[in-house]
Protein backbone atom coordinates (compact mmCIF):
# COMPACT_ATOMS: atom_id res chain seq x y z
CA UNK A 1 0.00 0.00 0.00
CA UNK A 2 1.01 3.62 -0.46
CA UNK A 3 3.06 5.43 2.17
CA UNK A 4 1.35 8.72 1.34
CA UNK A 5 -2.15 10.07 1.86
CA UNK A 6 -4.02 11.27 -1.26
CA UNK A 7 -3.59 14.86 -0.07
CA UNK A 8 0.17 14.41 0.36
CA UNK A 9 0.44 12.78 -3.06
CA UNK A 10 -1.56 15.54 -4.74
CA UNK A 11 0.56 18.24 -3.12
CA UNK A 12 3.78 16.49 -4.17
CA UNK A 13 2.70 16.15 -7.79
CA UNK A 14 1.84 19.84 -8.00
CA UNK A 15 5.10 20.81 -6.32
CA UNK A 16 7.18 18.65 -8.70
CA UNK A 17 5.11 18.90 -11.89
CA UNK A 18 7.36 16.97 -14.27
CA UNK A 19 6.57 13.25 -14.23
CA UNK A 20 8.80 10.72 -16.02
CA UNK A 21 6.82 8.02 -17.85
CA UNK A 22 9.14 5.03 -18.12
CA UNK A 23 9.35 1.29 -18.68
CA UNK A 24 12.27 -1.08 -18.92
CA UNK A 25 12.36 -4.84 -18.49
CA UNK A 26 15.70 -4.76 -16.65
CA UNK A 27 15.21 -3.87 -12.99
CA UNK A 28 18.81 -2.76 -12.45
CA UNK A 29 18.59 -0.34 -15.37
CA UNK A 30 15.21 0.96 -14.19
CA UNK A 31 16.70 1.62 -10.75
CA UNK A 32 19.55 3.61 -12.32
CA UNK A 33 17.08 5.77 -14.23
CA UNK A 34 14.86 6.29 -11.22
CA UNK A 35 17.86 7.23 -9.08
CA UNK A 36 19.01 9.73 -11.72
CA UNK A 37 15.57 11.32 -11.75
CA UNK A 38 15.59 11.53 -7.96
CA UNK A 39 19.07 13.06 -7.95
CA UNK A 40 17.85 15.66 -10.44
CA UNK A 41 15.10 16.71 -8.06
CA UNK A 42 12.05 14.78 -9.27
CA UNK A 43 9.75 13.34 -6.65
CA UNK A 44 7.10 11.67 -8.84
CA UNK A 45 7.77 8.73 -11.18
CA UNK A 46 5.35 6.75 -13.36
CA UNK A 47 6.45 3.24 -14.26
CA UNK A 48 4.29 1.81 -17.03
CA UNK A 49 2.66 -1.60 -17.23
CA UNK A 50 3.85 -2.26 -20.77
CA UNK A 51 5.73 -5.54 -20.71
CA UNK A 52 5.62 -9.07 -19.34
CA UNK A 53 8.13 -8.17 -16.63
CA UNK A 54 6.38 -4.97 -15.57
CA UNK A 55 5.00 -6.31 -12.30
CA UNK A 56 8.25 -7.97 -11.22
CA UNK A 57 10.31 -4.88 -12.04
CA UNK A 58 7.80 -2.63 -10.31
CA UNK A 59 7.93 -4.63 -7.08
CA UNK A 60 11.71 -4.30 -7.07
CA UNK A 61 11.40 -0.56 -7.67
CA UNK A 62 9.03 -0.23 -4.73
CA UNK A 63 11.63 -1.72 -2.40
CA UNK A 64 14.39 0.37 -3.95
CA UNK A 65 12.43 3.62 -3.65
CA UNK A 66 11.60 3.03 -0.01
CA UNK A 67 15.25 2.42 0.78
CA UNK A 68 17.05 4.90 -1.50
CA UNK A 69 14.48 7.52 -2.59
CA UNK A 70 12.13 7.88 0.40
CA UNK A 71 10.42 11.05 -0.82
CA UNK A 72 9.59 9.65 -4.25
CA UNK A 73 6.02 8.89 -5.28
CA UNK A 74 6.12 5.75 -7.42
CA UNK A 75 3.01 5.18 -9.49
CA UNK A 76 1.92 2.65 -12.06
CA UNK A 77 0.69 3.62 -15.51
CA UNK A 78 -1.02 1.92 -18.45
CA UNK A 79 -3.65 0.27 -16.28
CA UNK A 80 -6.87 -0.82 -17.98
CA UNK A 81 -8.66 -3.25 -15.66
CA UNK A 82 -9.49 -3.57 -11.98
CA UNK A 83 -7.43 -6.73 -11.54
CA UNK A 84 -4.21 -4.98 -12.54
CA UNK A 85 -5.02 -1.96 -10.40
CA UNK A 86 -5.50 -4.26 -7.40
CA UNK A 87 -2.20 -6.07 -8.03
CA UNK A 88 -0.08 -2.96 -8.37
CA UNK A 89 -1.72 -1.15 -5.46
CA UNK A 90 -1.07 -4.20 -3.26
CA UNK A 91 2.56 -4.09 -4.45
CA UNK A 92 2.90 -0.49 -3.27
CA UNK A 93 1.79 1.88 -6.05
CA UNK A 94 1.33 5.43 -4.77
CA UNK A 95 -0.98 6.37 -7.65
CA UNK A 96 -2.58 4.78 -10.71
CA UNK A 97 -2.53 6.28 -14.22
CA UNK A 98 -4.67 5.16 -17.14
CA UNK A 99 -4.39 5.92 -20.87
CA UNK A 100 -8.19 5.92 -20.89
CA UNK A 101 -11.03 6.18 -18.37
CA UNK A 102 -12.70 3.12 -16.83
CA UNK A 103 -15.04 3.10 -13.86
CA UNK A 104 -13.75 -0.25 -12.60
CA UNK A 105 -10.25 1.16 -12.07
CA UNK A 106 -11.69 4.30 -10.49
CA UNK A 107 -13.60 2.15 -8.00
CA UNK A 108 -10.51 0.15 -7.04
CA UNK A 109 -8.47 3.31 -6.47
CA UNK A 110 -11.19 4.87 -4.33
CA UNK A 111 -11.57 1.66 -2.31
CA UNK A 112 -7.87 1.77 -1.44
CA UNK A 113 -7.69 5.57 -1.11
CA UNK A 114 -5.14 5.79 -3.95
CA UNK A 115 -5.04 8.77 -6.36
CA UNK A 116 -6.57 7.92 -9.74
CA UNK A 117 -5.33 9.72 -12.90
CA UNK A 118 -7.46 8.68 -15.90
CA UNK A 119 -6.62 9.48 -19.50
CA UNK A 120 -9.05 11.69 -21.40
CA UNK A 121 -9.22 13.37 -24.80
CA UNK A 122 -12.52 15.28 -24.85
CA UNK A 123 -14.28 17.77 -22.62
CA UNK A 124 -16.99 15.17 -21.95
CA UNK A 125 -14.37 12.70 -20.73
CA UNK A 126 -12.71 15.34 -18.56
CA UNK A 127 -16.09 16.09 -16.98
CA UNK A 128 -16.80 12.39 -16.42
CA UNK A 129 -13.37 11.94 -14.82
CA UNK A 130 -14.03 14.74 -12.35
CA UNK A 131 -17.45 13.29 -11.49
CA UNK A 132 -15.84 9.90 -10.87
CA UNK A 133 -13.29 11.44 -8.49
CA UNK A 134 -10.08 11.77 -10.47
CA UNK A 135 -7.26 13.27 -8.42
CA UNK A 136 -5.74 14.74 -11.59
CA UNK A 137 -7.13 14.40 -15.11
CA UNK A 138 -4.66 13.27 -17.72
CA UNK A 139 -4.95 14.64 -21.25
CA UNK A 140 -3.61 12.09 -23.71
CA UNK A 141 -2.23 12.14 -26.33
CA UNK A 142 -1.09 15.73 -25.98
CA UNK A 143 0.56 15.79 -29.40
CA UNK A 144 -2.86 15.16 -30.99
CA UNK A 145 -4.98 17.66 -29.06
CA UNK A 146 -2.27 20.33 -28.66
CA UNK A 147 -1.95 23.25 -26.22
CA UNK A 148 -4.90 24.96 -27.92
CA UNK A 149 -7.21 22.31 -26.48
CA UNK A 150 -5.97 23.07 -22.96
CA UNK A 151 -6.61 26.78 -23.46
CA UNK A 152 -10.15 26.06 -24.66
CA UNK A 153 -10.74 23.63 -21.79
CA UNK A 154 -9.75 26.22 -19.24
CA UNK A 155 -12.73 28.36 -20.18
CA UNK A 156 -15.48 26.05 -18.89
CA UNK A 157 -13.22 24.10 -16.53
CA UNK A 158 -10.72 26.53 -14.99
CA UNK A 159 -9.95 24.57 -11.80
CA UNK A 160 -9.64 20.94 -12.92
CA UNK A 161 -6.08 19.70 -12.18
CA UNK A 162 -4.64 18.73 -15.57
CA UNK A 163 -1.64 16.62 -16.56
CA UNK A 164 -0.71 16.32 -20.22
CA UNK A 165 1.27 13.35 -21.55
CA UNK A 166 2.44 12.78 -25.10
CA UNK A 167 3.96 15.57 -27.15
CA UNK A 168 5.81 17.22 -24.26
CA UNK A 169 9.47 17.71 -25.04
CA UNK A 170 12.25 18.34 -22.49
CA UNK A 171 12.85 21.89 -23.71
CA UNK A 172 12.05 25.28 -22.26
CA UNK A 173 9.93 26.18 -25.28
CA UNK A 174 7.77 23.08 -25.01
CA UNK A 175 7.30 23.42 -21.26
CA UNK A 176 6.49 27.10 -21.59
CA UNK A 177 3.85 26.39 -24.24
CA UNK A 178 2.08 23.74 -22.19
CA UNK A 179 2.19 25.46 -18.82
CA UNK A 180 1.08 28.79 -20.25
CA UNK A 181 -1.80 26.94 -21.95
CA UNK A 182 -2.98 25.93 -18.49
CA UNK A 183 -1.66 22.49 -17.52
CA UNK A 184 -0.63 21.82 -13.93
CA UNK A 185 1.66 18.85 -14.62
CA UNK A 186 3.43 17.32 -17.62
CA UNK A 187 4.36 13.69 -18.20
CA UNK A 188 7.44 12.92 -20.31
CA UNK A 189 8.42 9.59 -21.79
CA UNK A 190 10.88 8.71 -24.53
CA UNK A 191 11.80 12.33 -25.25
CA UNK A 192 13.29 12.64 -21.77
CA UNK A 193 15.27 9.40 -21.98
CA UNK A 194 16.92 9.69 -25.40
CA UNK A 195 20.43 9.67 -23.89
CA UNK A 196 19.55 8.08 -20.57
CA UNK A 197 22.71 5.95 -20.36
CA UNK A 198 24.51 9.09 -19.19
CA UNK A 199 22.67 9.32 -15.89
CA UNK A 200 24.67 12.31 -14.66
CA UNK A 201 23.65 14.28 -17.74
CA UNK A 202 20.05 13.15 -17.23
CA UNK A 203 20.10 14.41 -13.64
CA UNK A 204 21.49 17.77 -14.75
CA UNK A 205 18.88 18.09 -17.49
CA UNK A 206 16.07 17.32 -15.05
CA UNK A 207 17.36 19.84 -12.53
CA UNK A 208 17.41 22.53 -15.22
CA UNK A 209 13.89 21.65 -16.38
CA UNK A 210 12.52 21.80 -12.85
CA UNK A 211 14.21 25.14 -12.27
CA UNK A 212 12.63 26.52 -15.44
CA UNK A 213 9.19 25.16 -14.60
CA UNK A 214 9.44 26.84 -11.20
CA UNK A 215 9.81 30.21 -12.93
CA UNK A 216 6.64 29.52 -14.94
CA UNK A 217 4.62 28.88 -11.80
CA UNK A 218 5.48 32.23 -10.22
Amino acid sequence: MSRFSPAEAFETVLRYPVVPVFYHADAAYAKRILQACYAGGLRVFEFTNRGEKAFDVFTELVTFVREACPDMLLGIGTIYVAEDAERFIAAGADFVVQPCLTTEVAEVCHKHNIPWLPGTMTISEVYQATKLGAAIVKIFPGNVVGPGFIKSLRGPMPKVPIMVTGGVEPTNDSLKEWFEAGVNVVGMGSQLFKNADDTEALSRQIAELLKFVDTLKK
